[in-house]
């Protein structure tokens, strides 16, 4: 396969209810087998519909990345907070299928959902990326910082699972840096 079919392989498109399965699939793994998620139980798919109705209700980007018809990612923006004064900040959250590691499919879907949070006005997006003491991947704080986000701070032991102490990584990128933004 060359470089261009393989890029036309690639889709990263907003997300839908059927590919609920497939995100619900993806992100157990996470739950279950690493500290990249600080869920103890994999939610179900109703859970998922829960959270995707959410999202999406809330006018928030949900996006997938398909890789020849499976879906091979998802990324998405979460209120940071609920209280009113927070509505222009969100959490990012990217997921891959464990077989699409290391395509590149991880900076596409960071990037348009970056891009679909500057259509939509949003000021900052934080990302909370768990890390064991200094160890660990250091794929996606490398990936954020590859993107311009810049550490905001670290809280120390907030989270035990699979017996151990994890530390989170706040990394925060403005959208509108340097300017006044009014709020809507």
């Amino acid at each position: 396969m060359t470089d261009s079919s393989i890029a036309k392989c690639r889709v990263v498109r907003a997300g839908v209810a059927a590919d609920l399965p497939a995100i619900t699939e993806i992100y157990a793994h996470y739950v279950l087998g690493t500290v990249a998620t600080f869920e103890i139980h994999a939610p179900d798919e109703a859970e998922w519909r829960h959270r995707f109705d959410a999202i999406t209700a809330a006018g928030l980007p949900f996006l997938v990345a398909e890789e020849d018809g499976r879906v091979a990612g998802y990324a998405y923006c979460s209120p940071w907070k609920p209280r009113p004064a927070y509505r222009q900040t969100v959490e990012n959250s990217i997921y891959l299928a464990p077989w699409a590691v290391g395509r590149g499919l991880g900076g596409r879907l960071l990037d348009e959902l970056l891009s679909a949070c500057r259509a939509l006005n949003l000021r900052e997006v934080i990302a909370v990326i768990a890390v064991i003491a200094d160890t660990g991947d250091p794929s996606s704080p490398t990936l954020h910082r590859s993107r311009g986000f810049t550490d905001a701070g670290r809280l120390r032991h907030v989270g035990h699972k699979h017996d151990r102490w994890i530390d989170t990584l706040l990394l925060q990128l403005s959208l509108h840096s340097g300017e006044k933004h009014a709020g809507k």
